[in-house]
């Protein structure tokens, strides 16, 4: 059957005309066959291992970042007194006499760098400090720190022009422009609303501060901008925070046939296991039932239970259980006691309660001595009499 014939099938099918005949063939096509299997299983806890020994974890850019930027603008906020006064004083030794009539040569140039570059790093390093550690905590704590090489091997679907194209269109990417037009709009928003409440009234005034008050308000209306971007930005990353998590379970997703596999390979083909349990089963039985004949009784229900009780007053503390078993069982218990000329004694109160209580090999309990005791003393005087 060629795609024209497949074609027509499908075509037929939609007005409930299709039958074998319609494709010549003698036997019936599954169209089921070419249809992928969706996948509607949660990831097993050795998947997300596989993915995360590979690198691939949840993890929001955007947060770390919108976080990052806070910490450092809290930290030149903190600090601005400190950086305000050292870049006054650098100003102030720069545009110095001495400095301006210094002749320019090797030395004057390097002491002009040094001092430069030591001034500049007091000034940021402690920002730099805060913004690495900051940055550090928020990806290992969204991660739980991931160290892998898995991400930087070559893979050629990444250079794949189809896959790409794939990619460019994916609801992914709608998601990401979305939000792209959303952060324009906002900080456009809040940029106008704060120009408009603050700073066209201060322009208006025409009046002249001081140098140092026009600074100082100038950058209190940089912080509070860039407080007010920060802050929307972080309710932005928080949502796209659970949404990569989302992303990335639904990504991990597996087809029950996958589930299956892996099951199998972790614990093994469940038909095996099955198997090696019946043998495992039919051994144990055929071992109980070879102890049925060092039995001393066997208790009754009478015909549903039998449980095959020893007793040897010099070697035991009590009497043991060496064989129980209900249905099937307990008849061939009681015919592999019948064969061997022991008592079988109905109790049927007794019989269930340690069929419930004790398991096989093990030895009875103080409260059921008096009426094991009971059963033994009769199974004693029967054999005295014969």
């Amino acid at each position: 059957m060629g795609v024209f014939g497949l074609s027509y099938y499908v075509f037929l099918k939609q007005f409930g005309k299709a039958d074998e005949k319609s494709l010549g063939l003698p036997f019936r096509w599954n169209l089921q066959f070419f249809a992928d299997e969706e996948k509607t299983e949660e990831a097993t806890p050795r998947k997300l291992q596989q993915a995360r020994s590979k690198g691939q974890v949840p993890r929001s850019a955007e947060l770390s970042t919108v976080v990052t930027l806070l910490a450092g603008f809290m930290a030149l906020k903190a600090g601005s007194s400190y950086l305000f006064r050292k870049l006054y004083s650098f100003f102030q030794y720069s545009f110095s006499s001495d400095q301006l009539n210094t002749y320019l040569d090797e030395v004057s140039l390097a002491n002009i760098f040094n001092h430069t570059l030591f001034t500049v790093a007091t000034i940021f390093i402690p920002v730099g400090l805060a913004v690495l550690v900051v940055g550090v905590m928020v990806n290992y704590l969204q991660t739980g720190g991931v160290f892998t090489l898995e991400p930087l091997k070559v893979k050629l679907d990444r250079i794949n022009p189809l896959a790409g194209l794939k990619r460019m269109f994916s609801a992914q990417k709608w998601v990401d422009l979305l939000k792209a037009l959303f952060k324009i709009g906002a900080v456009v928003i809040i940029v106008w609303s704060t120009f408009k409440g603050q700073v066209f009234p201060l322009a208006e005034t025409n009046v002249l501060y001081p140098p140092f008050q026009t600074a100082a308000r100038i950058w209190q209306l940089m912080f509070t901008i860039v407080l007010r971007i920060v802050l929307l930005l972080l309710a932005l990353a928080i949502f796209d925070f659970y949404y990569q998590r989302f992303q990335y379970r639904k990504s991990l997703r597996m087809t029950k046939k996958e589930v299956q596999d892996e099951f199998k390979q972790t614990e093994g083909d469940p038909k095996i296991k099955s198997r090696i349990r019946q043998k495992q089963r039919q051994l144990a039985m055929r071992r109980m039932m070879q102890e049925v004949p060092k039995a001393d009784v066997v208790i009754t229900n009478p015909t549903h239970l039998a449980i095959a009780i020893k007793y040897e007053a010099e070697k035991m503390a009590a009497p043991q259980v060496l064989a129980k078993g209900e249905g099937y069982v307990a008849a061939k218990i009681k015919e592999i006691a019948t064969e061997h000329r022991i008592p079988l004694v109905e109790n049927k109160p007794l019989a269930r309660t340690i069929y419930r209580t004790v398991e096989i090999g093990d030895l009875i309990p103080p409260h059921l001595y008096q009426a094991v005791a009971e059963v033994l003393a009769f199974v004693y005087k029967l054999r005295q009499k014969r």
